[in-house]
């Protein structure tokens, strides 16, 4: 297991390393002090704090919704969820580029055939798809096909299936890659393969930037609209949409943004935020978006936003979207139709099975397309159908749009604007403190001003060299945080400066944590060690994204918090607890962040210029950084702010709080590890001392 901090001290090693029997106190009792705190830790009170949120948030929406009496007040709720939605997407594309298209190959089968299609969404951003065109005469109706989280993406044999059976049916059907699957992979290995990415490490790099992953699937969707209604074969005024689990997501998203839409059945999609939130949580990236259950969204307003077109809501009994949630979200959006005078637009179908477009589902789907686009009202039976290999329906010649066509990823859009932000932030930096302050605070959502924490005092005892004190500081109603307080003994300066060291993983203590606060108190330093919000083991190696760290940063974004933003609440706490207590010097009092409360610590001595030294260890030079990156682990979740970039970024906070305030030790790039020195050294050059090699700070340091 790791140590749970790294040794800073380095300089006094040598003075106590013949302390044996004193550091094996030190030891036994900072283990002891510790088993208190894992107990609450397996507890993971935090999801308790932001369910509460959560809680009173629904309640204020179902007060919104039970004003809903009129058409006039659907469409208001509607034209609502329209904008909250592109609030949370950061807005759409603007670019009005040519698409592009161009059809590589055709595949010709009986009662159809297949044409494979490629576009450009954005200029050098290509889409790769499938067009199944009916055998005959047109113009058909003409449905987008939006893929589920699977590797092949269009390819995958169940959708295949699917689409073929729509055709077969006389519909046109697009079936495109949404980035991250098919043809769209996002990332080169080291040999120049591509590898499957996935929507995690661009989703968290979207966020960084005031928007959303989702952006990008509802562009490259609105964009495939674009191109249907450039073909003669296409009726303008039939035009659907359909998909599965991350395909029904897009089917319902794009409900709510793209008028043209006639006629809707996402699938395994629905739920509640109340039952999702009890179940699982927050999924993908594109589907978590930026304060969505604070401003009152929920699955439901994608009915309201569609309504009184067409809409069948297709769901599994034992799906990982829990079916109650499916039912509350179909019982909330009925009215809506019924008050637009369309109740028989609004469908629910459900089959015992889990998630998945299983064939009850697919048959379903067929009918609801027949129904509104060729008013055909008998039963459907699926056709069994041959489908195609992966390379067959291949619209590049490598199979990947990044190795064939040099194209555009996620990440390289979300960079452009990253440093489109840069160069404004440049321009206009932030140098008023209280103003920039009053930013910092907005953007990690904590309030601009705070009340003295409760302190609740606990045991004490001497032990030999120093003297430990119990604490519980509580910052905030529902949270508690376990600290324990330090001070040497014996001769010395009184009141004596003092360091907080913030814990970065919840692990049991190590020895070298032990002489880790030795060496502070051989010099002279009362040490209080942090435990902030919300800490948890390492995540397992290989383990899947879903981890409670990624789902629990994403609960604070939809309630509007963050985990930065908390922690540094925590961290504010502990610091008015150290400066009323007699035996610390208030105006010399450092903090140490590791790791990913690096940002924190800098955070905290933004909002409180009481702070002597804030030491970022072994943490990341920006969250510019971030966005250069070719992938960025969940296990960053906790540092992601949303928008964070569109105010200011790391360096940006150093250069507020001082020439000389800041020290950077052993600083870490995702982007370029080899060079993360040289890049902080550029970085914060002329205000922020950069360390590297050494195992952390001295006492001289800090002076």
């Amino acid at each position: 297991m790791p140590p749970l901090l790294k040794s800073t001290l380095g300089c006094f090693s040598s003075r106590v390393s013949g302390c044996a029997a004193a550091l094996a106190l030190l030891l036994s009792s900072v283990l002891s002090a510790a088993s208190g705190v894992k107990a609450a830790a397996e507890q993971y009170p935090l999801q308790n704090y932001l369910t509460g949120i959560a809680q009173q948030q629904w309640a204020a929406r179902n007060t919104q919704l039970a004003g809903i009496k009129t058409g006039a007040d659907v469409t208001a709720r509607a034209d609502f969820v329209r904008q909250e939605f592109l609030r949370a997407l950061g807005g759409l594309p603007t670019t009005g580029a040519p698409l592009q298209a161009r059809i590589s190959g055709t595949l010709v089968r009986e009662g159809y055939r297949v044409e494979k299609l490629v576009f450009e969404s954005q200029p050098g951003c290509f889409v790769t798809a499938n067009l199944y065109v009916p055998t005959g005469a047109g113009p058909f109706p003409a449905i987008l096909g939006a893929q589920g989280h699977s590797t092949e993406g269009k390819a995958y044999p169940t959708y295949q299936i699917a689409f073929i059976n729509l055709a077969l049916r006389g519909n046109i059907v697009l079936a495109f890659d949404p980035p991250g699957q098919g043809e769209r992979f996002e990332q080169r290995n080291a040999s120049g393969q591509m590898e499957l990415l996935g929507h995690f490490s661009p989703g968290l790099q979207c966020i960084l930037t005031g928007g959303n992953i989702a952006r990008y699937f509802m562009w490259d969707a609105i964009r495939a609209v674009d191109y249907l209604l450039t073909r003669d074969d296409v009726d303008p005024k039939r035009i659907g949409v359909c998909g599965n689990s991350g395909g029904g997501t897009q089917s319902a998203f794009l409900g709510v943004l793209e008028p043209r839409i006639a006629v809707a059945a996402p699938s395994c999609y629905w739920t509640s935020w109340p039952a999702l939130w009890a179940k699982s949580g927050p999924q993908d990236p594109e589907q978590v978006l930026h304060q969505t259950i604070k401003r009152g969204i929920d699955y439901s307003d994608v009915i309201f936003a569609f309504a009184p077109k067409p809409m069948i809501m297709l769901t599994a009994t034992k799906d990982s979207f829990p079916i109650a949630g499916a039912h509350a979200a179909h019982t909330e959006g009925r009215p809506a139709y019924a008050l637009l005078g369309a109740p028989e637009s609004l469908a629910f179908f459900e089959y015992n099975d889990p998630h998945g477009w299983s064939q009850p589902r697919r048959e379903a789907t067929y009918a609801w397309f027949d129904r509104w686009f060729h008013g055909r009202n008998a039963p459907v039976t699926e056709v069994a159908v041959k489908t195609e290999t992966i390379e067959a329906l291949q619209a590049t010649a490598t199979g990947q749009v990044v190795t064939a066509l040099n194209g555009k990823t996620v990440q390289m859009l979300s960079l452009e604007i990253a440093e489109q932000l840069s160069a404004r932030r440049r321009g206009a930096p932030l140098n008023n403190r209280p103003a920039a302050r009053s930013r910092v605070a907005a953007r990690l959502e904590v309030p601009d001003t705070r009340k003295m924490p409760v302190i609740r005092e606990g045991a004490a005892r001497r032990e030999g060299s120093y003297a430990r004190s119990s604490f519980e500081v509580v910052p905030e109603p529902g949270i508690v945080l376990p600290t324990e307080f330090y001070v040497p003994a014996g001769p010395g300066e009184s009141p004596r400066p003092a360091v907080i060291l913030i814990a970065d993983t919840d692990v049991p203590p190590s020895p070298e944590w032990a002489r880790e606060l030795a060496r502070w108190m051989e010099a002279g330093y009362c040490v209080v060690v942090a435990r902030l919000r919300g800490l948890l083991p390492p995540d397992k190696p290989g383990e899947y994204a879903y981890t409670t760290r990624y789902r629990t940063a994403m609960r604070a974004i939809t309630v509007g918090k963050t985990m930065a933003g908390m922690r540094v609440q925590d961290l504010l706490a502990i610091y008015d607890f150290l400066a009323n207590r007699p035996e610390v010097n208030r105006s010399d009092i450092s903090v140490i962040g590791r790791g990913q409360m690096g940002p924190v610590a800098l955070y905290a001595a933004m909002l409180e210029p009481g702070f002597k030294k804030v030491v970022l260890q072994d943490a990341l030079v920006s969250f510019d950084d971030l966005t250069r990156a070719r992938a960025v682990p969940v296990l960053w979740a906790d540092s992601i702010v949303p928008g964070v970039l569109m105010d200011f970024d790391l360096p940006d906070l150093a250069r507020l709080a001082g020439p000389g305030k800041v020290l950077l030790v052993n600083p870490v790039s995702l982007a370029d590890p080899s060079a993360a020195t040289r890049r902080a050294r550029d970085q914060y050059a002329g205000y922020a001392r950069v360390i590297e090699g050494a195992p952390g700070v001295s006492a001289r340091d800090l002076q």
